[in-house]
């Protein structure tokens, strides 16, 4: 299973969440060392992209870009 994340790497400072995936710090870390848990990490990520974009953040690729 090939990882959700992008390099983008900067963390939603509330949640804890990477703006490029939607991966935790933690989740990462998981993600490279147990693949068991992949699964239920990837089904974790789309509501949580929803729930940043709600809160007014530039998520996925447009997270690279600076506001305006």
């Amino acid at each position: 299973m090939a990882s959700p994340c992008i390099d983008i790497c900067k963390y939603d400072e509330e949640t804890g969440w990477c703006l490029g995936c939607g991966m935790t710090r933690k989740d990462k870390k998981h993600w490279k060392k147990e693949k068991e848990r992949r699964p239920d990490i990837r089904s974790a990520l789309p509501d949580r992209m929803v729930a940043l974009a709600a809160a007014g953040h530039r998520i996925g690729k447009d997270a690279k870009r600076k506001k305006a």
